[in-house]
């Protein structure tokens, strides 16, 4: 019960922080504030459970909570603004020290032992996440999600300018872009990013490679293990089938993530 307390606590002071409304919406009933909705849903993602258990979970433990049906209805109302300054107000101040990487989440989430019993093929479609990573404080600072695959570099543009004080990009060789290498070189940004091979090397490319480390570049690993955490703890699914109810469970295991680092 003081888990939940202080979760409930942290959450509030957040929304403080934010200049988040008390209610969803200005003309609505005004019977549930904002903050039952966003505890409601947070602790869906952290527990991993359905609509209906966790409505039901938290009546019994006491909290005033909206109705399943309710819930999964303000889930696809909630801006996607009120998420996105969630999420940068719990990665707390940037190290410039950030690392960029794209991962999937499965949008179905069958049992592989009866697709091996029916000879039934593997889902393939998923949910694409890019993000950026604050090496030294382990958490994530940006968000870029897409329903289907689509390549890394596509997302850069926009990550980028959710992060204005980066000082030390961090990526692999999907990342090795003339483009992004003029465009960090003139924002004075170090990028740390594996070359490729056998491609022709522009001039901005080999400007930053006089300040290449290899050893420096292998910190980039982390967000390999921030992904981990994020979907060992949270599951690497999502179950919404619209966009939007997609982006509200990528966003809401990220912000739970950032939320168990802080004290």
């Amino acid at each position: 019960m003081k888990k939940e307390e202080k979760l409930l606590n942290k959450i509030k002071r957040l929304l403080k922080q934010i200049g988040c409304p008390r209610y969803l919406h200005h003309f609505g009933p005004k019977k549930y504030k904002f903050l039952q909705h966003a505890v409601a849903l947070l602790l869906k993602e952290v527990m991993q459970c359905s609509f209906r258990r966790i409505s039901k979970l938290l009546a019994l433990l006491g909290f005033e909570v909206p109705t399943y049906s309710a819930l999964c209805k303000s889930r696809k109302r909630i801006p996607f603004q009120i998420w996105n300054n969630l999420l940068k107000q719990t990665a707390g101040l940037s190290s410039g020290m950030i690392a960029v990487d794209g991962t999937g989440f499965s949008r179905t989430n069958p049992s592989f032992h009866y697709l091996r019993r029916i000879n039934g093929q593997s889902p393939r479609g998923y949910a694409k996440l890019s993000a950026l990573f604050d090496i030294p404080n382990r958490k994530f600072t940006a968000l870029r999600i897409r329903s289907k695959p689509r390549h890394d570099i596509k997302d850069i543009n926009y990550l980028l300018k959710q992060n204005p004080n980066l000082k030390i990009l961090f990526g692999d060789s999907a990342y090795d872009s003339e483009k992004l290498h003029e465009y960090c070189y003139w924002k004075k940004i170090q990028t740390m990013i594996k070359p490729r091979k056998d491609v022709k090397h522009g001039g901005f490319r080999k400007l930053q490679m006089k300040n290449y480390s290899e050893k420096k570049y292998h910190q980039r690993s982390l967000i390999e293990s921030g992904f981990g955490s994020l979907k060992r703890k949270y599951g690497g699914t999502v179950l919404a089938k619209k966009v939007k109810g997609v982006k509200t469970e990528i966003y809401c295991k990220a912000i739970a993530h950032n939320l168990s680092l802080v004290q």
